[in-house]
């Protein structure tokens, strides 16, 4: 390959708030693919909130991101070169990518394989629904969170890619689900596109009392996505026997560790009594193409709406992650750089 690959690196650890200044442009020429391997022209770059975790300094973690390396991130392209029986130049495809315009990866990937792009699946739906985001909501809702008929279900940061979605898996099993988001344009496209029940604007006030009024008989599943006072207000209202999921704890993710602040009243798990669970997506690798089946059914059948906040631009790239944690996006975070 003889084309020159533009890259966003690593180039320091946030301390607080993630900022552009911690990333830095590169290049580097693009190699032949290695038996196993594709070469992808990416077309979309894909943000999840958990990127600030992957750019921590965590001693142990072998999965955070290297300083000097690119970023790593979903995204969908094009196959331009292959060594893979089962690909072939101009095939749509996702997978890891990370910040760049060209990838060399093997197909089976360190945490998502490269996947084909079934006809009539557009690029952003694919990343949308059947990306870390939409794998993340049913695994958390289906295996952890568990919602039965009649059950009331609460989701915090439902407005977001992940939160959208578990909730409507939610209400599909049959629950009463209400999301918690920031702003009325969120609230609303919740209970009037994406079929809740209601949904509360986490910055109108008492979220607990307001809870209690939505939730007179308490909160049956609760799949969190933000922490802090969020779920402290639900742990107010939890039920006897209920399931709290951790999914992500974005009220965290840009403070330090001294800033921090725990629900303060976790003794309410005992007393209800109840689970509080985290996950990981990658334990449920095995199972990657019952998610996409089962998310492409309910699709097709009109039970599941996404939405897509899409940003222009390679370099825009890491601007766009930061509207993340501004509460900018409503839906899967996107930027189409080719």
């Amino acid at each position: 390959m003889t084309q020159v690959n533009r890259q966003w690196l690593l180039a320091s650890r946030p301390l607080g708030m993630i900022s552009v200044d911690n990333f830095q442009p590169g290049t580097a020429d693009v190699p032949e693919p290695k038996d196993g391997q594709v070469v992808v022209k990416v077309t979309y770059v894909a943000f999840e909130p958990a990127m600030r975790g992957w750019v921590r300094d965590v001693p142990g973690q072998g999965s955070n991101v290297q300083l000097g390396t690119v970023m790593r991130a979903q995204g969908a392209g094009e196959v331009v070169a292959s060594r893979h029986i089962n690909f072939k130049p101009g095939d749509r495809v996702t997978g890891m990518f990370g910040w760049q315009e060209y990838a060399v990866v093997d197909v089976q990937g360190e945490l998502l394989p490269v996947r084909r792009l079934p006809d009539g699946v557009t690029e952003e739906m694919a990343l949308a629904l059947f990306g870390i985001t939409g794998l993340t909501a049913y695994f958390g809702m289906i295996d952890v969170g568990r919602p039965q008929p009649g059950d009331t279900v609460v989701v915090s940061g439902a407005a977001g890619a992940t939160g959208s979605i578990a909730g409507q898996i939610a209400r599909i099993q049959g629950g009463r689900v209400i999301g918690i988001a920031g702003g009325e344009r969120k609230c609303a496209w919740l209970t009037q596109t994406a079929g809740f029940d209601a949904a509360l604007d986490y910055k109108a006030g008492n979220l607990s009392e307001r809870l209690k009024d939505l939730c007179p008989d308490g909160i049956d599943v609760f799949y969190d996505n933000v922490g802090g006072s969020v779920l402290e207000a639900a742990l107010d209202n939890i039920a006897t026997g209920s399931r709290i999921v951790i999914c992500g704890g974005t009220s965290s993710y840009n403070v330090s560790d001294e800033a921090l602040v725990g629900p303060r009243n976790y003794m309410r798990i005992l007393n209800s009594p109840s689970t509080m669970s985290g996950f990981l997506l990658g334990q449920y690798k095995s199972r990657f193409d019952e998610a996409v089946a089962q998310l492409g059914e309910w699709a097709r059948n009109g039970k599941i709406r996404y939405a897509v906040d899409l940003q222009e631009g390679f370099e825009n790239v890491p601007a766009t992650l930061l509207r993340l944690f501004h509460g900018q996006n409503l839906g899967k975070q996107l930027c189409r750089i080719a």
